[in-house]
C-alpha cells in the first residue's frame, strides 16, 4: 500500500501545521517539514514541542529563508526531500505541500488512488510551445539572470533585467535539458525522488543554472522529471485543486465550499481560508473516515469560469468580491505611515526595506503612478483603489502572501485610516512630524495648484498661515481620533528617541529601528 512523505513548506501559524502534521501522519503517513527561517526560531521550537511524540514528523536538514518567485523555495523543498528520504525509507510517494492545503478526500481513498497507477503526477508542459504562462515575462525566466526579487526589489528586479537585455547578456539553456513548466504541487514516486537528489548532486551546471532564473519552482521539478523519467510514466496534472481569478491570485475557500470540493477529481485542494473553522473540521474528520464514496463531477472550474464570465459581461448573479463587504484578515497586521511630506515617507519605506521583509508600498491611495504589481488593472486606477480600498489591500496582502504590510497615506486621508482602524485586522498609526519652512510651504502650495509660477510674492505670503493651519489640523484630526497603537516619530526628536516608537510600531528590535531613522538626510528637504 502506498505511504506518502508529505513535503510541507510553511512560515506562519504554529499551531495550524501542528494540527496539519497530526491529521497528515494519523493514517501511517509521514511528514517532512521545511519552516522559513523568516519566521522566527520561537515559532519553529513550538511547532517542534508541538509534535516531539510523533515519530513520522522530520524537519529539512536546514531552514532558510524564503521568497515568493526565488530559488530558495526550491531549495527548501530540497532540503525537506532530503530530510523525507532519510528518515522514511517506507514512503512510496512524496507529496508537495502547503500550509493552506487540506485533503478533500479520505485517506483510503487517496492510499487507493496511489496504489493504482505506477507514475509520477506532475504537470509538465513544453515551456516553450506551451501556453502555460499567461502573463509576465516568459523566456526572459531562463534566458536572463535573476538576482533580485520582483516583488521585493522591483525597482532592482527590472533594472537587472533592462541592463542584461541592453548589453546582450543571454545565456545559453543546459544543452540535454528540455525545459518544461508546471504547477508546483506534485507527487512522486520514492525513485523519482531518489533520481532527483543524484541529480542535483552530480549537475552542478543545472543547478547554477535554475539559481538564477525566475520563479524556479514551476520549471525545475517539472524539467528534471521529464528528464529523468520516462514519458509514459508521468501523468501530466496535479492532485491539488486550485483556481486563479482574473485578477491572477488564488480562489480562497470557505465554509460553504465543502460539497464543491469533495467533488473535484483532486486528492487536496488549496488555498482554504485560515477563517474556514467549519470547513477545515469536516474536512479533518473526513481524512480520518473509512468507506466514504465520492461523486466526482468536476464541475469546479467550469462553474467558476461561467459566473466570472456573466460577471464581466454584466450579468452576474450578485455583486462582485470588492463591491461586498470585506476585511483584511483577522491574523494581518496593516501599519499605517501618515506623512504630509511624501518624500520623508519615501525615504523611511526605503530604510524599512533594506532592514527588514516587511512588504511596503508609498501612497497608494494618492499617487496614480505608485509602484504596485499588476493585479488585473484595479491598480491602475485611484477612484477604484480608494472605492474598494479593504479588498484591494486584502488583494495586496495575498500578493504578497505577508501577514504585516506597511502602507504610506497623506494625513488628508483620515476617513481611510479610520475605516481601516474599524477593520477587524490589526492595525498600527505611526505619525511623522515635520517642520514646514515658507519656501516648503510655497512649492506645496504650487504643487498642489494653490499657486502658479506667476502668483505675486505678496498673495502667496498672505496664503502660507492658511495653508500651515490646514496642515496642522490633519494632524491635530489623527492625535484626537486617538487611535489604538499610535506611534509618533519626530524630525526635532534624535534618532535614539524616534527609534522606540518605530520599533513598536514596525515590531522590530530597537537596534534595528535606530538604524532605520539614523539617515542623516532622512528629514531634510
Amino acid at each position: 500500500m502506498a505511504r506518502i512523505a508529505f513535503i510541507l513548506l510553511c512560515h506562519k501559524d504554529p499551531e495550524a501545521i501542528i494540527d496539519q502534521a497530526r491529521r497528515l501522519t494519523r493514517a501511517g503517513d509521514y511528514i517532512a517539514i521545511h519552516f522559513d527561517a523568516r519566521g522566527g526560531k520561537e515559532a519553529f521550537e513550538a511547532i517542534r514541542e508541538g509534535l516531539k511524540d510523533n515519530p513520522n514528523v522530520a524537519y529539512a536538514t536546514k531552514r532558510i529563508k524564503c521568497g515568493w518567485g526565488e530559488w530558495s523555495l526550491v531549495e527548501a523543498t530540497l532540503y525537506a526531500i532530503e530530510a523525507a528520504e532519510a528518515a522514511f525509507p517506507r514512503a512510496t510517494h512524496f507529496y508537495m505541500l502547503s500550509g493552506d492545503c487540506m485533503a478533500i478526500k479520505t485517506a483510503e481513498y487517496i492510499h487507493d488512488y496511489l496504489d493504482r497507477e505506477d507514475v509520477d503526477v506532475i504537470e509538465s508542459f513544453d515551456f516553450f510551445e506551451s501556453d502555460w504562462i499567461k502573463t509576465g515575462i516568459k523566456e526572459e525566466r531562463l534566458i536572463y539572470r535573476h538576482w533580485f526579487n520582483e516583488r521585493t526589489h522591483k525597482w532592482l528586479f527590472y533594472q537587472s533585467f533592462w541592463m542584461q537585455r541592453r548589453l546582450g547578456l543571454q545565456r545559453e539553456i543546459p544543452e540535454d535539458l528540455q525545459i518544461m513548466i508546471g504547477s508546483q504541487w506534485w507527487c512522486l514516486r520514492r525513485r523519482t525522488i531518489e533520481w532527483i537528489l543524484d541529480f542535483t548532486r552530480s549537475r552542478k551546471d543545472v543547478m547554477k543554472f535554475f539559481r538564477t532564473t525566475w520563479i524556479p519552482d514551476e520549471t525545475f521539478f517539472q524539467t528534471l522529471v521529464r528528464h529523468l523519467v520516462p514519458e509514459n510514466e508521468i501523468k501530466t496534472r496535479t492532485l491539488t485543486f486550485l483556481m486563479f481569478t482574473d485578477y491572477g491570485m488564488p480562489v480562497v475557500f470557505y465554509n460553504d465550499h465543502y460539497d464543491l470540493l469533495l467533488s473535484q477529481d483532486y486528492l487536496f485542494a488549496r488555498k482554504i481560508s485560515p477563517e474556514a473553522k467549519e470547513l477545515k473540521k469536516r474536512l479533518g474528520d473526513l481524512f480520518a473516515a473509512t468507506g466514504v464514496e465520492f461523486q466526482i463531477s468536476n464541475e469546479g472550474r467550469s462553474l467558476f469560469n461561467f459566473l466570472t464570465g456573466r460577471g464581466r459581461d454584466g450579468r452576474r448573479f450578485a455583486q462582485r468580491f470588492w463591491e461586498t463587504e470585506s476585511t483584511l484578515g483577522r491574523d494581518r497586521e496593516l501599519l499605517m505611515i501618515v506623512c504630509k511630506k511624501w518624500h520623508v515617507a519615501k525615504r523611511l519605506v526605503s530604510r524599512i526595506k533594506d532592514h527588514s521583509d516587511i512588504p511596503c508600498l508609498e501612497y497608494l491611495f494618492n499617487e496614480e503612478n505608485t509602484n504596485l504589481p499588476d493585479l488585473g488593472g484595479i491598480e491602475k486606477s485611484l477612484e477604484k483603489r480608494t472605492r474598494h480600498r479593504r479588498a484591494w489591500v486584502r488583494m495586496l496582502f495575498d500578493y504578497f502572501d505577508a501577514d504585516k504590510m506597511v502602507v504610506c497615506l497623506d494625513p488628508q486621508g483620515i476617513e481611510l485610516i479610520r475605516d481601516f482602524n474599524a477593520d477587524r485586522s490589526g492595525t498600527r498609526v505611526l505619525e511623522i512630524d515635520c517642520e514646514f519652512t515658507d519656501d516648503y510651504l510655497a512649492g506645496h502650495a504650487k504643487r498642489t495648484g494653490l499657486a502658479g509660477e506667476q502668483t505675486p510674492e505678496e498673495a502667496l505670503q498672505r496664503l502660507l498661515p492658511t495653508i500651515r493651519a490646514d496642515i496642522n489640523h490633519e494632524s491635530d484630526r489623527i492625535r484626537d481620533a486617538e487611535f489604538d497603537h499610535y506611534e509618533r516619530i519626530s524630525q526635532s526628536s534624535t534618532p535614539e528617541e524616534n527609534a522606540r516608537p518605530l520599533a513598536r510600531f514596525l515590531g522590530i528590535p530597537e537596534e534595528t529601528a535606530r538604524e532605520i531613522v539614523s539617515m542623516h538626510y532622512l528629514f531634510s528637504d
